[in-house]
Parts: structure tokens; C-alpha cells; sequence
């Protein structure tokens, strides 16, 4: 099969998520599956930046954006990693050469509606100018969810583009595209999809929704978060849309890299390890006390990477700060997000100095450090389309501490006293979201730590999962045949 994958940000060209994680590396995956792969992408200022090999081609092509015709140019470069899969970059400064991706701290880029308007028409004139012969677009969140939309309207009687398929994944319904009603203008199609059933939504253009009802096949990043978003607790607003599609929804786990996350390759941490053999775990755990200027206890070892945001649960955590600093523990914290988290973490560090370390940025090699040096790594999310730092942390040994949640129910299986027994245990979960609830799972976990047998056989049998992108793309690639299959 011939695949074009589409998404707005894609590592290691530009990133402001797991998203760019994983659609630059799910390509690499499919090519070894023996697919024929090809991937678009804006040319952001970054992009420019980045070091790499890129070629401008002598292409150029219009798209219209309401009553403006836009001219833009193509670039082109081999993925790295993979053997032939090559990467268009669209180019269209006045759009895509700014300093970030999608707004300022201030909020949103106003004219995010026509970029991506832009970006999605671009991709299909593309493929036209190059004569592409593609069998199924992937589409990835609602930036490139209205090219579905124009394949069944605008394009539909386009030879080489009417007997494309298209799958549409969704990684966090809580971003749609929602933009106001004047914005349908720019699009370019009829206004009569203006309307509850298609494009409308409350009095407002949904990009994400147009891309749910043209597209072909609707995945998400787990089973659990598939079913989840069928809800009015976790839709945002969708449930509808998605329980009246739900025939052509699907949950694919997302893979993790363990050429880049592995205690057995890791490059960034002070010693390797593996299941068999944990005595590096325990000079890394070493390593990262001394480099936090944490002292040397005999304590377990906690530790949380985030998005510093009440979705990660750090609201959870402060409320507990105080008493869970009373245990018997050290805990390592890594993350920017919001600045009234960052506050309350700060303001607690120098009363726990021996404690707590608070690092309010975001460094990679630290993260690799502290999935190698924690006993147990902490994930208490209110919702988790899928995550991916608790199977980075299962393959380093270290112990999840998870929300019954989306990706996180699917991964993670919980250290009650009969999974124990029968050696499917992989971590610890809860299932509400209180505060309370988030410290009795920790001392769960503090208390089955005491235990150096048990425990030992947790951490062995947290390391044997096996969450590569491997099982997915396998998933990805049957799910890409059998919408080909479809009349």
C-alpha cells in the first residue's frame, strides 16, 4: 500500500507534543511492514533550523483561502531512520515562519483557521502536481482533518484523488479546530455544510468534526480512550458525533521507541541495565540523587516528568504535598506547564530540601535519568488519550503509579493481591480522581516496596511488556487494508 501520513508537527523537524513523537516514528514502522510511505508537513521556521538536508523543488502551486489565491512552494527531504520515505514540506512563509507552531503565550495565532485550511488543500494539490499515487492519507488531528472533507466535496471528482481513503486519528479530542462561522468562508466549500449534522457546531466551523463524519476510518491512541470519548464526560462536547460514528471508530495504542527508551541503549543515563540484571538501576538511582544534591537515603525514589496541568493530576498532588512528604520517600519532579503549579511547587521545595526536587523546565536527558533512577514514577492524569511515559517507565523498572484512564488502563495492570499471584502486574492504578484516593495508590506502592521479593518480581515483569511500535503498525496496517476493502 501506498500511505501518505499528514500531521502539523512531526519530530525531529518540530514538536509541542507526543503527536510529533509519534508520527515520527510510526512511518519508520509501516516502512518495515513493507509499505510505501510518504509524509507531509508545513515548513516551519524550525523546520529551516533544524540541520537537515532539505531540497527545494521546482514546484509551485495555488490554493485558494476564500477570495485570496495563495502560492506556495514544496521542499523535500528523506526522513531519518527510515530507508526512502521522503517528507514534503509545504512552504508558505506568511503562514509557517513564525517562532512556534500554533500561537504565543499570549494564545493562539489568529489565522489559524486559514493555515490549516491552507495546509490541507496544499497536500492535495501536491499530490495532483506530483502525480502520487496514494491508496489511504492519514490524517492526524484537526489541523489536517478537513482534508476528508474536501476528498468527498471539492475533490471528489479529482481522477487521481477520488478513489483515495482517508483515516483520520484523533490524539486529544480536547483540540478540535473550532473557529468562528465567517471562517467557512475561507474554506472554499459549499455553505450548505454549514450544518449540525457536518461541519456546524454551537454556531462555530469544527475542523475535527468535519474530519469524523467524511473520513473513512476515525482511530484514537487507545481502546480505552475510544470508548471514553463516546461520553459526555471525556467527548468535549463530540459524544454525539462520535457515538452516532462509532461503527468506523477504532483504538490503536501508540508505540514507544526503545531505541530511544531503553535502559539497555539508553545514551543519556550513567549506567545501562536490564531485567536480568539490576545493579545499574541501582548506581543510576545513585547518579540522580548526586546530581540533584538529593542525599543518599534509603528511601524509595519517586519521580514524575509532566505537563505541569490539572489534567497530569499536579493538582492532586499538591493537595497532598505536605502529607505525602511525611512518608518515608524522596521525590523528583520535571515539567513546565502552568504558572500557579509552578509556584506552589517552588514555594514547597526549600521546606523539603532533602526531600523534593522541583525542576521547572523541560531537559531530556534529565527525563531519561529519571526513568532510570525512580523506584516509582507518578501519572495520576484526570484523562490520557494514550501516554507514553508509563511505558518508558515499565521498560526501565520503574514503577507506574496511573489514573484508571484512557492509554493508561490499557497499559498498566494493577498490583492487587490475585494479579500478584498470577505475575500479570505491572504497576499501580486508581480509579477516581481525589486527592486522597492518589495517596492511598502511593502508599500501595511504599508498602509493596518494603517487600525486596515482591517487589523485585514487579519490576522484573513491568520490564518484560512489550509496547513497541511494532504490534501497532501491524494494527495500522491491517486497519489500512480493510478500509481499502470497503466499496
Amino acid at each position: 500500500m501506498k500511505i501518505a501520513e499528514v500531521s502539523p508537527e512531526i519530530i525531529p523537524y518540530a514538536k509541542t507534543g507526543g503527536l510529533a513523537d509519534v508520527v515520527g516514528t510510526l512511518p519508520i514502522h509501516l516502512e518495515k511492514a513493507g509499505q510505501e510511505i510518504s509524509i507531509f508537513m508545513p515548513l516551519y521556521k524550525s523546520v529551516r533550523e533544524s540541520g537537515l538536508d532539505l531540497k527545494l523543488m521546482d514546484i509551485t502551486f495555488d490554493v485558494p483561502v476564500g477570495d485570496v489565491v495563495c502560492t506556495g512552494h514544496l521542499w523535500k527531504s528523506i526522513h531519518p531512520g527510515s530507508k526512502n520515505i521522503v517528507v514534503y514540506f509545504i512552504q508558505r512563509d506568511e503562514y509557517y515562519d513564525r517562532d512556534a507552531l500554533y500561537g504565543t503565550e499570549s494564545g493562539d495565532y489568529p489565522d489559524n483557521a486559514e493555515r490549516y485550511i491552507f495546509l490541507s488543500r496544499a497536500v492535495l494539490e501536491v499530490i495532483k502536481r506530483l502525480g502520487l499515487s496514494i491508496d489511504v492519507i492519514h490524517c492526524h488531528d484537526w489541523q489536517t482533518a478537513l482534508i476528508p472533507v474536501y476528498l468527498k466535496t471539492l475533490y471528489a471528482r479529482e481522477k487521481i484523488l477520488s478513489s483515495m481513503k482517508t483515516v483520520l486519528t484523533i490524539h486529544n479530542l480536547a483540540y478540535q479546530g473550532l473557529f468562528q462561522h465567517e471562517d467557512m468562508k475561507l474554506t472554499g466549500l459549499d455553505h450548505s455544510l454549514f450544518n449540525p449534522l457536518q461541519l456546524e457546531h454551537w454556531g462555530k466551523i469544527n475542523f475535527l468534526k468535519g474530519g469524523i463524519v467524511f473520513s473513512d476510518i476515525v482511530t484514537t491512541v487507545s481502546r480505552k480512550y475510544a470508548e471514553e470519548i463516546k461520553t459526555v464526560e471525556f467527548g468535549c462536547g463530540l459524544e454525539g458525533v462520535l457515538e452516532e460514528h462509532e461503527n468506523k471508530l477504532y483504538g490503536i495504542i501508540n508505540g514507544v521507541d526503545y531505541d530511544q527508551w531503553s535502559p539497555e541503549n539508553g545514551k543519556f543515563i550513567s549506567h545501562k541495565y536490564n531485567s536480568e540484571d539490576l545493579r545499574g538501576k541501582v548506581l543510576c538511582k545513585k547518579h540522580l540523587r548526586k546530581l540533584l544534591n538529593l542525599p543518599q537515603l534509603k528511601t524509595p525514589l519517586l519521580g514524575m516528568i509532566s505537563r505541569l496541568a490539572e489534567q497530569k493530576g499536579v493538582d492532586l498532588l499538591v493537595v497532598i504535598m505536605d502529607d505525602l512528604m511525611k512518608r518515608d520517600l524522596q521525590l523528583v519532579i520535571l515539567g513546565i506547564g502552568e504558572e500557579k503549579y509552578h509556584q506552589m511547587l517552588k514555594e514547597a521545595a526549600p521546606r523539603y530540601k532533602e526531600k523534593l526536587s522541583v525542576n521547572i523546565m523541560f531537559d531530556n536527558q534529565l527525563a531519561h535519568q529519571i526513568e532510570a533512577g525512580a523506584d516509582i514514577f507518578l501519572m495520576p492524569s484526570k484523562y490520557e488519550p494514550c501516554g507514553l511515559s508509563q511505558m518508558y517507565s515499565l521498560k526501565y523498572g520503574t514503577i507506574p503509579v496511573v489514573r484508571e484512564t484512557g492509554g493508561l488502563a490499557d497499559t498498566i495492570i494493577d498490583a492487587n493481591d490475585e494479579n500478584l499471584r498470577n505475575g500479570t502486574a505491572t504497576g499501580f492504578t486508581m480509579k477516581g480522581y481525589f486527592a486522597t484516593e492518589l495517596l492511598f495508590t502511593i502508599d500501595r506502592a511504599l508498602e509493596l516496596y518494603k517487600s525486596k521479593t515482591k517487589w523485585n518480581a514487579l519490576r522484573k515483569n513491568a520490564m518484560k511488556q512489550d509496547w513497541s511500535w511494532n504490534k501497532s503498525a501491524r494494527e495500522y496496517v491491517e486497519l489500512f487494508k480493510s478500509v481499502l476493502a470497503k466499496e
